[in-house]
């Protein structure tokens, strides 16, 4: 799906496939070395149930004591994108907003579904930052990312609380939230802000992309209508497991480590990034998420000769609000960084020296 330019159905697995299948992948936002051993163990367990309907209330239930909620404020979904089709097909809406840059699957489930969809778009030089008062106030759907894909910008709660209005659903995208360490300015679990549906997903902490898991979290009566429009047993039994697996204490605390190690991993990429300043390299931020964005002249060159370097990365320019200038980097450990700034220390050389080129496809 193509609007003014932007191809909003492209994703960063787009880059890893095919010819791309054995490149170091910078371009997905997946945690690498996921799922760990126990959950894979758990997972497997689930399969000798496969004869049977999926149930999933043990899960609900274990989603709702994660978050301190009832379990009628809970919804399992299979992955995130299915919920942004749900929201698109279930609630009626007049004037839906997103707000970008962010994850396009929300405005292209929106359009799917015979929505009219305007955007605000937050500007680089304002550091890609929330104004709320951006947001038209006749909007009764906004859909906001925190922290935001591909910007890693963490918005404050309260500036995204200011947003809710009597008559409107705010929908917040909290995908790597738990990618942050003590999970800093989440709504998930709050019950305080109108129209609030907290979107949450497993698949990038676990590495569960493959599997399809993820929650809604609203009001009973929003849980109750996205529901109707779910088919019948929309989440397998593997993924329940997985679903219940991954909020138990355990699982939280590893998750806790997790984005405490991906903080310091962030921070020696951004340090080396720094290092290309001179090349025109600016990096977005702070950067909060398990990537970074980051613009710099000949882009899409740079980004082929990472190709034939060895590396993928993620294309800005299917975002609304960024063009070919700008590419977005998944945090990986500091040897894949090492080996990944080398590289592109040679990729910029060769940009400079071919004179950009058309981009890469």
């Amino acid at each position: 799906m193509r609007t003014e330019g932007h191809d909003l159905r492209h994703h960063g697995d787009a880059e890893v496939r095919d010819d791309g299948s054995a490149l170091v992948d910078l371009a997905v936002n997946v945690r690498a070395d996921t799922p760990p051993g126990w959950l894979r163990e758990r997972i497997a367990e689930s399969l000798t149930g496969l004869a049977a309907y999926p149930d999933g209330r043990d899960a609900r239930a274990a989603v709702a004591r994660r978050h301190g909620l009832p379990v009628e404020r809970v919804l399992l979904t299979a992955g995130a994108a299915e919920a942004f089709v749900l929201l698109a097909r279930a609630l009626k809406v007049r004037r839906p907003v997103v707000v970008h840059p962010q994850f396009t699957e929300p405005e292209a489930a929106l359009r799917d579904a015979g929505h009219t969809v305007d955007r605000v778009l937050l500007r680089a030089q304002d550091g890609f930052r929330l104004d709320p008062v951006a947001v038209p106030e006749d909007a009764d759907l906004v859909v906001i990312g925190n922290p935001t894909n591909p910007t890693s910008v963490l918005h404050p709660a309260a500036s995204i609380a200011r947003l809710a209005r009597p008559g409107r659903t705010l929908v917040v995208d909290e995908a790597f939230m738990d990618a942050v360490p003590d999970e800093r300015e989440a709504l998930a679990g709050r019950t305080d802000v109108p129209g609030l549906v907290v979107l949450r997903s497993l698949t990038k902490t676990w590495g569960l992309a493959g599997l399809r898991i993820g929650y809604v979290l609203a009001a009973p009566e929003t849980i109750a209508e996205l529901e109707r429009a779910q088919p019948l047993w929309p989440v397998s039994t593997p993924a329940l497991a997985a679903a219940e697996a991954c909020v138990s204490p355990r699982a939280l605390a590893e998750a806790a480590h997790a984005a405490h190690r991906v903080a310091a991993d962030r921070a020696h990429l951004v340090a080396g990034l720094e290092e290309f300043a001179s090349d025109g390299l600016r990096v977005a931020g702070p950067a909060e998420g398990p990537f970074v964005l980051v613009g710099l002249p000949r882009a899409a060159a740079v980004r082929r000769h990472l190709r034939t370097l060895g590396f993928a990365v993620r294309r800005g320019d299917t975002f609304p609000g960024l063009d070919e200038e700008w590419l977005r980097l998944a945090v990986r450990d500091r040897v894949t960084v090492n080996s990944f700034l080398q590289a592109l220390d040679r990729a910029l050389t060769l940009a400079r020296h071919s004179g950009g080129g058309p981009a890469a496809r």
